[in-house]
């Protein structure tokens, strides 16, 4: 027979009740600080709409990046702390100016130019201008909050930007377009320098414009700075393979999702919107490795090339004589050119590339896409797809490759061109290639990867938002309150 001492009995009881309920208060502490980070997102969010209630386009990139974080902050508290949510969607600074110009006609016109400096935390200011009727301030913000992310996830050292104007480059002579971009730089370059701030192009902006602009910086600043532009013509600092490099990079991303999921890009259908400069080089590249580009667009409509759509044809209509796409059928009697662009979602691909503009893909051409059998979308343009869409293409196992990774490809080669400028060297258009195709399967191992720890499974888009946002968001905290 087994006997118990009463106080030590006593004892135990007591010791298992107050571990209990310390247990008890432990969880409870847990469950309200996963509740407050989780309050501490839609409080932020919710301020950051009030504070830029006539931004949409900003509102939509923020609200999309905001969703994947949800993990990141339970797991990080001092990311509350630091308050970084409502200091990472708040630009350092906010520069709007007036650009007047002459016309041929001798009118005396006048634009607003832009320049959103959003986070300096890892490196100079880097983005790109552009020039286009729609820009405003809300389009430049949502521009420049995703570069933020995009050139993260580069690995290279510079931070989000962006600029431009609503200035309007087609139609106008090569006089006019010239005048309007030294008028430009006389205020832009305030503001602008190789350790500050670095534009590149964007749409509407391309090696003409880029040449006048850095002209007028070289004339008003009296040196040689070239390493404050990037996208520069070769005679004076520019690198091989920038033009190139956002439509390769795209390609290099979606190929790169496809071997992960033992697909291979061969003999895949692509259909590509757009038809500038990224556009072009991801069918150049796409064709190059063995897929068929079949249609592109522009505002005025899209070509069906069932034979496959010919580059050297599209960059002599689009680089060389700046004319609108339904010239190619002149060329190629088999093409069909078909008015309404956003009707091109309706031609049967496994590869869908929007690489025109923002919100090319909404639901209904998600449901279209999904119909038809797309198994990959790739962003070569700057949030093409809306939050609707992605839920959609996401829920019915599409792979998407979202814009701030699969068009890095571009700031990237920026990045190499700013590199070539400090060492006054330039390399071969292979190595840069090389480095290029190397960073664009590291943006992707690297999303990869932080989809897995946080629990997304392999999910590139919430991938690309964590892993772009950790880096500056640890580097903010490191540098004190700014």
């Amino acid at each position: 027979m087994c006997y118990y001492n009463k106080e030590v009995l006593i004892t135990k009881t007591l010791f298992c009740v107050d571990r209990q309920i310390d247990t008890e208060v432990k969880l409870n502490k847990i469950k309200k600080e996963v509740l407050f980070n989780m309050s501490y997102i839609q409080d932020s969010l919710k301020k950051i709409k009030q504070r830029n209630s006539s931004d949409p386009e900003f509102i939509q990139a923020v609200e999309e990046v905001f969703e994947s974080l949800k993990p990141v902050i339970e797991k990080h508290p001092e990311y509350v702390e630091a308050n970084i949510l409502e200091r990472i969607a708040e630009p350092e600074r906010q520069i709007i100016f007036r650009v007047p110009w002459v016309d041929d006609d001798r009118k005396i016109q006048v634009n607003r130019g832009f320049r959103v400096q959003f986070n300096g935390s890892i490196g100079p200011y880097k983005g790109g201008l552009r020039f286009h009727p729609s820009v405003y301030i809300g389009i430049v913000k949502f521009l420049g909050f995703e570069q933020i992310f995009k050139n993260s996830l580069s690995g290279l050292p510079i931070g989000g930007g962006k600029g431009g104007s609503d200035f309007n480059p087609k139609g106008k002579s090569d006089a006019e377009v010239m005048r309007f971009c030294q008028s430009f730089m006389i205020e832009l370059q305030r503001h602008i320098g190789p350790d500050v701030d670095v534009p590149a192009g964007d749409i509407g902006v391309g090696g003409r414009e880029i040449g006048f602009l850095y002209g007028q910086y070289r004339r008003v600043r009296g040196a040689f700075e070239n390493s404050v532009l990037t996208g520069k013509g070769l005679t004076y600092g520019g690198s091989l393979v920038r033009t190139e490099a956002t439509g390769y990079g795209l390609i290099y991303f979606v190929e790169e999702m496809l071997k992960h999921n033992k697909l291979d890009i061969k003999d895949k259908v692509c259909v590509i919107s757009g038809s500038g400069n990224v556009a072009i080089y991801a069918t150049e590249k796409a064709q190059e490795l063995g897929a068929k580009v079949i249609a592109v667009s522009d505002s005025s409509g899209y070509i069906h090339d069932p034979d496959g759509i010919k580059v050297e044809t599209l960059q002599k209509l689009k680089e060389v004589e700046r004319k609108r796409i339904s010239e190619y059928v002149k060329y190629h009697p088999n093409a069909t050119f078909t008015e309404g662009w956003k009707n091109i979602w309706n031609i049967k691909c496994d590869i869908a590339l929007p690489c025109a503009t923002e919100n090319d893909i909404g639901i209904e051409e998600a449901k279209i896409l999904v119909a038809n059998g797309v198994i990959v979308i790739g962003e070569g343009a700057n949030m093409p797809t809306t939050n609707e869409a992605i839920k959609y293409l996401l829920d019915n196992k599409v792979l998407l490759a979202p814009a701030k990774a699969a068009n890095a490809g571009g700031v990237s080669a920026s990045a190499l061109e700013m590199s070539q400028n400090s060492i006054r060297y330039s390399w071969t258009f292979e190595k840069i290639d090389s480095k290029l195709k190397n960073i664009m399967i590291n943006i992707h191992t690297n999303a990869a990867k932080a989809s897995e720890e946080y629990g997304f499974g392999y999910n590139i888009v919430a991938g690309a938002n964590i892993a772009g946002f950790k880096k500056v968001a640890d580097a903010m905290i490191e540098q004190g309150i700014y």
